[in-house]
């Protein structure tokens, strides 16, 4: 039934994003990987994982356990050390969903096992937890094993390239840095909420003081998933999302071999070539492509 839910995996992917996100709390910490969260944080991840879960795939929920699905009861465990997932007493002899995911390599996991006593551990904790044993490991039956993961672009790019992103006081400058540092990345609106830390983040990209005016003299276009895939396309960039950018920095071409943009022709700058004509301001819509 889970595979027949999300046949491609990617409304759980959604789901591991989602729990990464919300538990670095970008937009009012500026924090965006795993080792900067606090102890008492680390181990709400689950219970926000489980919450998001069941918000996505509405399932019902178990009399003991988590979740119902098709009938079974079914527990939620997340783990951030693969393998590590601790298991109450309710679980025992019923189904677990165990998950785990690594931001850093942008790859997450998640399958079934049932906790039978030949595959956990005898040894319990105070909480009476038990884990499962290497045999109850290699039991778990992987519906995803190292899926991708939307990536999170700050955990890409080069640490001096995160130190220059996050060098100046002013959000506003921070999401400048941003798009020139990962010119031809994808960068989720989340990024830009981490960066900013203000509440109208999305504005700091728009024309009219955002990150598209400002660029703009130095050759860069920030395009969005929602209005400019197609210019993506064309420029040879990754294509983003409807809730993603990429930047491109673009110089002039001959006609025909390159992008035509406001009635001119552009093809993305070569690494180290130096931009002498601003970039051209950008179509509401795009080119016409989704």
């Amino acid at each position: 039934m889970l595979e027949a839910l999300d046949p491609t995996g990617v409304r759980w992917a959604a789901v591991v994003r989602h729990t990464f996100d919300m538990i670095y709390n970008g937009q009012e910490t500026g924090r965006y990987r795993w080792d900067q969260l606090m102890k008492t944080e680390k181990t709400h991840v689950g219970t926000l994982f489980e919450i998001n879960a069941q918000r996505e795939f509405k399932f019902s929920d178990g009399d003991a356990t988590d979740f119902r699905i098709a009938g079974h009861q079914v527990d939620a465990k997340w783990s951030q050390a693969d393998g590590g997932w601790m298991l109450p007493p309710e679980v025992f002899d019923e189904l677990a969903l165990v998950a785990t995911g690594d931001d850093s390599r942008s790859v997450w996991s998640l399958g079934l096992v049932r906790v039978t006593e030949d595959v956990r551990r005898e040894k319990v904790n105070r909480d009476k937890k038990s884990q499962l044993t290497r045999a109850g490991r290699d039991r778990v039956r992987w519906l995803w094993r190292d899926a991708p993961l939307r990536p999170n672009v700050l955990l890409q790019l080069p640490a001096d390239a995160v130190a220059r992103i996050f060098a100046p006081r002013s959000g506003t400058q921070r999401t400048h840095q941003l798009f020139r540092e990962a010119e031809g990345r994808i960068v989720h609106r989340n990024a830009v909420a981490t960066v900013s830390q203000q509440l109208d983040h999305q504005k700091r990209v728009r024309y009219n003081g955002g990150s598209r005016s400002a660029l703009q003299p130095e050759g860069y276009l920030v395009l969005s998933g929602m209005y400019h895939r197609g210019l993506a396309a064309a420029l040879g960039v990754p294509v983003p999302l409807p809730d993603e950018y990429v930047s491109v920095r673009v110089v002039p071409a001959a006609a025909d071999l390159g992008v035509q943009i406001g009635g001119s022709w552009w093809r993305r700058a070569l690494p180290g070539e130096s931009v002498l004509v601003p970039a051209p301001l950008l179509p509401e819509r795009g080119t016409g492509a989704a």
